[in-house]
C-alpha cells in the first residue's frame, strides 16, 4: 500500500515542491488549502494533475485539523503551514502567533486525540530565526536560541510544542530547523523574489529602481527543493529527531544584488552608506538601487549561517544548488516570464 501523506501550506513554495517530490516517490498526496476569493493553486497546478487532493482549511480552526486527520489517516504529516514574513509578523504578532505557534499545538493534540501517535511521524518546519541574535559564527542543533521577532518567537513555541509532544506522549515528531531556502516560486513579498523581479524589470524597463532595507543583513541561502528532499529524509529516519538544514556559506543581502544584476550584463557599485547607501550601474551610471527605510525592521537579525553536520551525516543529506545557481536559476525563470 502507498504511504499516505498530509501537507499544510501545500500551495506554497515548499508545498509545491514536497507534493511534487511525494509523487514521485507513490505517495497518497493531501493538502490544506486555504479558501481565497482569488486563484491560490498556481504552484500546484501540475500536482493537481498527477493526483494532489486539497482540502480547504486553516491553521487557526483545531475542529476542521481534527476531522482532516480522522478521514485522511496520514501516515506523514509535514507542517509548512505559517505567516512566514518576518517584517509583516511585527504588524499582525497576534496572528502570527495564532498560525505558527497554535497551529502546531492543534495539529499535535489532533494526533493525540485520534491515536494516531503510534504509527504517524509528523514534521515540524522550524526557522533558523530561532537564532535571531546569534553571538556563534554557525548555528546548529547545540546553539541557544534568540528570536527576534513575533515570527521568531511563534516558532520557537512550536519548536519546543514538537519536542515536548515528542518527549511526553511518544509521538514520531521532528524539526527541521530550515535556513533560508528561495526559488523560482517564492512569493514576490520576499527579499529575494523582491530583486529578481525588480531586476528583470529594470532591465525590460518597466521599473527604474530597487528598493530594499537591510542591505548588510547576511543569510545561509539554498534551494528549496534541496530542503524539502531533506524534510522527507528527515522523517525516513528511524527515529525523530531535530536537524538543521543548511549550505553552510552566508551571502549579504548586498551580494544577492549584486549577483542578479551580474546576471543580466549589470555590474553594480556602491555609494554613501546607511539608509543613503545607492547602487549605481557601473556603465551608465544610474542609480538603480535605494534603501527604504520602511523596509527596516524593529529588531533585525544581523547573521545566520547554519551548520547541517548532523544531518549529512545521519540522514545523508547534501544541498545540491549552489548560491550562484539559485540567483541565476531565479533571474532566468523572470527574465522568461516578466
Amino acid at each position: 500500500m502507498p504511504k499516505t501523506a498530509f501537507i499544510t501550506g501545500v500551495t506554497g513554495q515548499d508545498g509545491a515542491y514536497l507534493s511534487e517530490l511525494l509523487l514521485s516517490k507513490g505517495y497518497c498526496v493531501h493538502g490544506l488549502q486555504r479558501r481565497s476569493s482569488l486563484p491560490n493553486t498556481e504552484r500546484v497546478e501540475q500536482q493537481k494533475q498527477n493526483g494532489l487532493n486539497l482540502h480547504y482549511g486553516d491553521m487557526t480552526d483545531a475542529t476542521n485539523l481534527l476531522r482532516l486527520l480522522n478521514i485522511i489517516q496520514p501516515d506523514e504529516i509535514y507542517n509548512l503551514a505559517a505567516q512566514s514574513h518576518v517584517h509583516v509578523s511585527f504588524e499582525v504578532p497576534e496572528y502570527t502567533g495564532n498560525t505558527d505557534a497554535l497551529g502546531v499545538t492543534r495539529i499535535l493534540e489532533a494526533m493525540r486525540i485520534l491515536g494516531m501517535n503510534g504509527h504517524t511521524k509528523f514534521f515540524q518546519a522550524a526557522t533558523s530565526e530561532l537564532f535571531g541574535r546569534s553571538t556563534s559564527g554557525f548555528q546548529n542543533e547545540s546553539t541557544p536560541f534568540y528570536p527576534r521577532s513575533p515570527y521568531g518567537v511563534a516558532k520557537l513555541y512550536a519548536y519546543w510544542m514538537t519536542v515536548n509532544y515528542r518527549e511526553a506522549y511518544g509521538t514520531f515528531a521532528s524539526n527541521g530547523i530550515m535556513f533560508n531556502h528561495e526559488s523560482p516560486l517564492r512569493g514576490e513579498e520576499f527579499v529575494t523574489r523582491k530583486i529578481v523581479k525588480s531586476v528583470a524589470n529594470i532591465v525590460n524597463k518597466k521599473q527604474d529602481c530597487l528598493y530594499l532595507g537591510n542591505l548588510n543583513a547576511k543569510r545561509d541561502w539554498g534551494h528549496a527543493r534541496d530542503y524539502m528532499y531533506g524534510a522527507w529524509q528527515i522523517l525516513q529516519y528511524h527515529q525523530p529527531d531535530d536537524f538543521v538544514l543548511a549550505t553552510g556559506v552566508a551571502h549579504t543581502v548586498r551580494n544577492f544584488v549584486e549577483k542578479a544584476f551580474s546576471c543580466v550584463g549589470i555590474n553594480i557599485e556602491w555609494a554613501d552608506y546607511g539608509v543613503n547607501e545607492i547602487g549605481i550601474d557601473k556603465k551608465t551610471g544610474n542609480t538603480l538601487v535605494r534603501v527604504d527605510p520602511d523596509y527596516l525592521r524593529p529588531s533585525d537579525v544581523e547573521v545566520l549561517c547554519g551548520d547541517s553536520t548532523k544531518a549529512k551525516k545521519l540522514l545523508g543529506w547534501v544541498p545540491n544548488v549552489s548560491f550562484d545557481q539559485l540567483v541565476s536559476e531565479m533571474i532566468n525563470s523572470e527574465m522568461g516570464t516578466t
